[in-house]
């Protein structure tokens, strides 16, 4: 038989630890090496029934006096050295370990300070979300859309209560109305008291007697409401709405939850944007790029006019400051750059083709060697 190790170094603590530090230890222990945890695991089994042994002893006054003195080989009936603590068959918890449920929790539940959330104490609601989409002028401009939302509501035939009107709630006659139930339950450290919920009523102390027929005791319908949701110009992709007060309904008074609305901006078909500003690529005339010419371009707030300079370049980009997007958050609004692409004629009259060649020739004449012509046909 192997030799036992010292008890105090199988829970981790020194030989001067004080009550409390060798109960913190024993319940960390025996929660990772329980075999409900370790269903297939042999080594968690004997490191439980080695840490129950070693509790067993150094939680007792008395027992760890006679350990300290004369460690496994103690005098008494079966000494320390039996093997088994509790005088039975090698389980601890006597008929196998499926006492983990009641005992377990008498040791890591509510029994040393864990606590429950009072089944009566108001409970806010939950938060709920809708999607909305909207279009590119909408999100720029801002609108007002009407959306659905489905929710629990606050049952307007009781009030809340859960029970149908003229009757009310009743004291739980399994809890006395404490919302709890206590049982002595024996375990191989002695007597202990186990306070549980009572199944009954839930915790609350009471029960309904006759129950509201439109929530069925709930104390909460599920409705369909039409709301109005005003989006504010310049939102984007990803910007969220809250509306308080519009999620779910509380319990017990408690609070309604809140509303928040994801937008997403259907994408534009000539307009393109990031950040607050607009993108805009426009096409002009090899005419209107040789000789220069006012244009009108669209914008988020209708078409502006715009001034193409004498011998203006494909993939030029102009900036009209203050037709972007407005600011969500601060004043002002972004810009939009226009970027201008010259559009080279094609299926030319023959009136028109001889024109671009006489255009072709001023290069020979050295007329237009610098100017916009010149650019063009310097490669001819």
């Amino acid at each position: 038989m192997a030799e036992k190790r010292d008890y105090y170094e199988v829970l981790g603590v020194s030989r001067d630890a004080d009550e409390e530090t060798i109960k913190k230890a024993y319940k960390k222990l025996a929660k990772q090496y329980h075999p409900d945890l370790n269903p297939d695991s042999k080594t968690a089994e004997e490191k439980f029934k080695e840490i129950n042994e070693a509790y067993s002893v150094l939680s007792d006054p008395n027992e760890r006096a006679r350990y300290d003195q004369f460690g496994h080989e103690g005098p008494g009936a079966g000494g320390f050295g039996g093997g088994n603590p509790f005088g039975g068959g090698g389980n601890p918890f006597g008929g196998g370990f499926g006492g983990f449920g009641d005992i377990f929790e008498t040791f890591f539940g509510g029994g040393f300070g864990g606590g429950q959330q009072d089944p009566n104490a108001p409970l806010r609601g939950n938060d709920l979300r809708v999607d909305l989409q909207v279009s590119f002028e909408e999100a720029a401009k801002g609108c007002s859309k009407e959306i659905t939302v489905n929710r629990y509501e606050s049952c307007g035939n009781c009030h809340g209560s859960g029970a149908a009107p003229g009757t009310g709630r009743e004291q739980c006659t399994q809890c006395g109305g404490t919302g709890k139930i206590r049982f002595n339950q024996s375990t191989p450290f002695g007597q202990f008291q186990t306070v549980k919920t009572c199944p009954r009523c839930g915790g609350s102390g009471s029960t309904i007697k006759e129950p509201c027929p439109e929530c069925r005791g709930s104390g909460r319908v599920r409705k369909t409401r039409k709301l109005a949701v005003n989006v504010p110009a310049g939102v984007d992709n990803g910007s969220r709405l809250r509306m308080a007060g519009e999620g779910e309904g509380g319990k017990n008074g408690g609070p309604a939850g809140d509303l928040f609305i994801y937008i997403s901006v259907r994408p534009h078909k000539i307009f393109r944007r990031d950040g607050d500003n607009v993108y805009l690529e426009h096409d002009i005339s090899f005419a209107e790029a040789a000789l220069g010419a006012e244009i009108e371009v669209p914008t988020l707030d209708g078409n502006v006019k715009l001034d193409i300079p004498e011998g203006t370049q494909t993939g030029t980009t102009f900036r009209l400051r203050g037709r972007g997007f407005p600011k969500l958050r601060g004043y002002g609004r972004g810009d939009q750059h226009v970027k201008v692409k010259v559009v080279t004629p094609t299926h030319l009259s023959a009136e028109q083709k001889e024109l671009l060649r006489q255009l072709g020739d001023l290069k020979d004449s050295g007329e237009d060697k610098k100017g916009f012509f010149g650019k063009i046909f310097k490669d001819k």
